[in-house]
């Protein structure tokens, strides 16, 4: 099977984008599940020599059409379109697709802490995803990444004022992934299926507190920023409540020195850089 190609599904996302980029730059042929290939990031891909092909996440057929001759599967769900129940019937969809197409090896890309009993919706529609993978008969490997250093994107122009708003103590650590990096491992499980077929990993690159964050983020701007304690009754989203209240609590659990240690040809970003990288 070395000459099939690797699909990746919702390839012109954060995650799928990620993971793309990691088997093109290692030379692996790439078929990519997109909803409409006209759309600008698709004929991006297609420019690259993506095999780019139309199907959702919640189709059966199309994704079942998609999986067949591949080397291995790149899955994602998400529920921040239609909800929870509706990933856990993605989740479901590409198992059914998986198993017709009689793939090789799915990569499930779901979330550290899905299997902690969080309470976070999130966490348990991944978990249930899980639950029916482990029951299936399609070879897998669980990765489970942590909160993204590109999550404080979304308060680029607050930081760029000088404010860094989490809704966490100022000393309290956060396990934290860099994208890039979850693309080239989850690229390493998929090149070599035997090292890791029925493992769950879990992934972080960086453990920095508020504190730290905010003055890495001040480096790379080169001016002072601050972090600003959002209170938990601030956070109206019930799903991000209970994914803050979680964080503040019991937080993830990943072993990132033994990790690291494990997977050494993974650089591991630490927060710093990426700030550098993201504001400077």
């Amino acid at each position: 099977m070395a000459d099939e190609p690797i699909l990746v599904l919702a390839a012109t996302g954060g995650q799928g984008g990620a993971v793309t980029d990691a088997l093109l730059d290692r030379g692996v042929r790439v078929r990519a599940l997109v909803r409409d290939p006209r759309r600008a990031a698709a004929r991006a891909l297609a420019d690259q020599g993506v095999d780019v092909v139309a199907g959702s996440l919640g189709d059966r057929d199309s994704l079942a059409a998609a999986m067949r001759g591949v080397a291995g599967v790149f899955a994602f769900t998400t529920p921040f379109e239609a909800g929870p129940e509706a990933e856990v019937d993605q989740g479901r969809s590409i198992l059914a697709a998986a198993a017709t197409a009689r793939v090789l090896h799915l990569v499930f890309s779901s979330v550290a802490g899905a299997d902690q009993h969080s309470g976070v919706p999130h966490f348990d529609s991944k978990a249930r995803i899980e639950a029916e993978l482990a029951l299936s008969d399609v070879p897998h490997t669980i990765l489970g990444p942590t909160y993204f250093f590109d999550n404080a994107l979304g308060g680029a122009e607050r930081i760029a004022s000088g404010v860094l708003e989490l809704p966490l103590p100022p000393d309290r650590p956060l396990q934290q992934l860099a994208r890039p990096d979850l693309g080239a491992f989850a690229a390493n499980v998929l090149l070599n299926p035997a090292r890791y077929v029925g493992h769950r990993i879990e992934l972080a690159g960086d453990a920095p507190t508020p504190s730290r964050m905010a003055a890495a983020l001040g480096a790379a701007l080169g001016r002072e920023v601050r972090h600003e304690q959002v209170p938990l009754t601030a956070i109206t989203d019930p799903d991000m409540h209970a994914m803050w209240t979680f964080l503040n609590g019991p937080g993830y659990r990943v072993d990132i020195a033994a990790l690291h240690a494990a997977h050494p040809e993974i650089r591991w970003t630490g927060f710093a850089d990426w700030a550098h990288s993201a504001f400077a």
